[in-house]
């Protein structure tokens, strides 16, 4: 896995050795090919970051600044190595992203907001999908014009989606991804 394009563009980075899908080179270059320029300069949020791999492409690519939230300690570890590795500079949280979500009032809102949550399900026995999508705090972090990038699992059905619109979705093998912006925003900036 490598950073695509960018300040850091061809730079490997390590990935944690447990509890980690990384989100492969090719679904990288597609999100990135969709976001455009309005990645330049924007706030970003990596919810689950794991390797830091898509905060770390937002960055490279001109992001003003990213958050990174992640609980698993060796995780942060490797996402603080990997920028390191690639001479960019990061805020790395070590939290349960929903009692980051939770706490999260007063915090800056951000243009885009990256989750790559785990495929099973939480400790209570809920999809962390249908968790996320249902959280009125991730909605309140999203700029007006802003854009929610979650991955998951193509055999995932969602039920009814009341606070995000669905703007696109694209498949790539064993991962699906969807670009949402909030019900509040019927505007969006994802080139078509």
């Amino acid at each position: 896995m490598r950073v695509i394009a960018g300040s850091a563009g061809g730079v490997r980075l390590a990935v944690s050795k447990r509890g980690v899908r990384p989100t492969m080179d090719r679904v990288k270059a597609a999100i990135f090919s969709s976001l455009g320029d309005t990645i330049i300069g924007a706030r970003v949020l990596d919810l689950f970051a794991g390797s830091g791999a898509l905060g770390i492409e937002a960055l490279s690519r001109g992001a003003s600044s990213v958050l990174f939230v992640e609980e698993d300690r060796q995780s942060i570890e490797v996402i603080e190595k990997n920028l390191a590795k690639t001479r960019l500079k990061g805020c790395v949280r070590r939290q349960d992203v929903f009692d980051f979500l939770r706490i999260s009032s007063g915090i800056a809102k951000f243009h885009v907001v990256f989750a790559d949550p785990p495929y099973e399900k939480t400790k209570s026995g809920e999809r962390f999908t249908e968790t996320l999508l249902a959280n009125e705090a991730l909605v309140q972090l999203l700029e007006p014009d802003g854009v929610f990038i979650l991955e998951k699992r193509p055999a995932e059905a969602l039920s009814e989606m009341k606070l995000w619109r669905l703007v696109r979705q694209k498949a790539y093998g064993a991962t699906e991804i969807l670009f949402l912006s909030a019900v509040r925003n019927p505007k969006s900036t994802i080139q078509q």
